[in-house]
């Protein structure tokens, strides 16, 4: 099972320096998180995997060909949990949820698509770390969507980095879907080139006091070295990457940072970028906070590419948003304020990317295709459409839908940029 031919592993993307190469291409993309995905795959909502596939086509159209993809979520009592979950309970797995997996990457792999999975979530909306720990402690999670303990809650899930049955327990569910065996084209994960990468966890953040307690630190550090070097064994053709948010989530430090991506087993960078969240952007106030936000963004991407260069790895900014205009939730709204700030994002990277500078590609926060909600308040209940937008927020706030033509557009040309620039 672990022999893969010479002739084959040139179909995997590999790290060179600072850059991703693809044979003897560089390999540079547009993409998009598509966190639901699989959810499509498995039927879960009528009809879904033929929405799924006029999807893909429609994303492939557009020069949209890397696709971040969730490959987890624990089965939770919290509050606004994704349902149902990949992982049901320790050693129990969703096989329907593993074939809607399955059916995505055959025809991710049809169009010569490429997907990175994401394991494990620092959040609460996917169960994630916070679930682990339940399972191995007992002890009742703190909801942060039912009492908006938010710091509790993040005391609760970076605790997952010294509970050994919690990591445990994590660590059989990588061998399970690492070494699954694609049930549609019966393609073993671990050799399927069409997995560009494995990430660690949507955003994991060192435990909050860890600054003051220097072990918490240690736990972090060996969790991530461990855990990457654990899935190298595993799958030793396929990139490992962390998830992380970048200064934003090394409590702003920057040393944090650099430790965390000078593993040798971490293979390239992440960082994310969330303007509303970060208080940059207020959308009552759009035409006097955008342009604060087109500052800060620059100045934080740019850091984080130099960041990547004095590490001499590629990085990625694998997620970034801004709402619809006046937070509107509906397809047809007006989106005035995310095509700027897109536009200008894929300027910097283009920039960069001309420089020589190790930026390797992007991947847009959301994708919400054909989905729409069916609720006044644009809450998500289970059995409606999935549209990007996870549980907890509304539907529709960061979508990007179908029928968003200019968004579409932008993207494209930044594709047809970065073909340029790579020839």
């Amino acid at each position: 099972m672990d022999c893969i031919r010479s002739s084959d592993i040139d179909n995997f993307i590999r790290v060179e320096g600072k850059r991703f190469m693809l044979g003897d291409e560089p390999y540079c993309f547009v993409g998009i998180n598509f966190w639901h995905a699989a959810y499509l795959g498995a039927d879960i909502i009528p009809s879904g995997r033929e929405r799924l596939v006029r999807e893909l086509e429609l994303l492939k159209s557009y020069g949209i060909d890397n696709l971040r993809v969730m490959a987890s979520a624990e089965q939770s009592d919290l509050e606004m949990s994704v349902v149902p979950a990949f992982h049901l309970k320790p050693g129990k797995y969703n096989e329907n949820l593993l074939t809607g997996l399955d059916f995505l990457l055959d025809e991710l792999s049809r169009r010569d698509m490429k997907a990175v999975l994401v394991l494990n979530n620092y959040w609460q909306w996917s169960g994630g770390m916070a679930q682990y720990v339940n399972w191995a402690t007992g002890d009742s999670i703190i909801d942060p969507d039912a009492t908006n303990n938010w710091r509790g809650f993040m005391n609760y899930s970076a605790g997952f980095y010294y509970n050994e049955d919690a990591k445990q327990c994590f660590s059989q569910y990588l061998k399970h879907i690492i070494r699954r065996k694609n049930t549609i084209n019966q393609t073993f994960y671990f050799k399927d080139p069409t997995i560009m990468a494995w990430e660690l966890a949507n955003e994991p953040r060192p435990h909050p006091e860890s600054l003051q307690n220097k072990e918490l630190l240690t736990d972090y550090y060996k969790w991530i070295d461990s855990t990457a070097s654990y899935i190298h064994s595993l799958a030793p053709y396929q990139l490992v990457t962390t998830g992380s948010e970048g200064l934003a989530g090394s409590l702003h430090d920057s040393a944090i940072y650099f430790n965390t991506h000078r593993i040798p087993a971490v293979d390239y960078i992440t960082f994310h970028l969330w303007p509303k969240n970060w208080g940059w952007f207020i959308a009552e106030r759009q035409e006097e906070t955008l342009p604060v936000v087109l500052e800060n963004a620059r100045k934080y991407c740019i850091q984080h590419v130099n960041y990547a260069e004095m590490l001499n790895k590629p990085t990625v900014l694998e997620e970034f948003g801004i709402g619809r205009d006046k937070e509107e939730y509906l397809p047809g709204t007006s989106v005035n304020a995310r095509d700027t700030f897109l536009g200008m994002i894929y300027k910097i990277i283009e920039d960069n990317m001309q420089l020589g500078k190790p930026v390797a590609g992007s991947n847009l926060w959301t994708w919400g295709g054909e989905g729409r909600s069916h609720h006044p308040d644009a809450s998500w209940i289970q059995g409606t459409d999935y549209t990007g937008d996870p549980p907890q927020e509304p539907q529709g706030l960061n979508s990007v839908f179908d029928v968003d033509s200019t968004t579409l557009e932008i993207m494209k040309k930044h594709s047809g940029n970065i073909e340029m620039i790579i020839k």
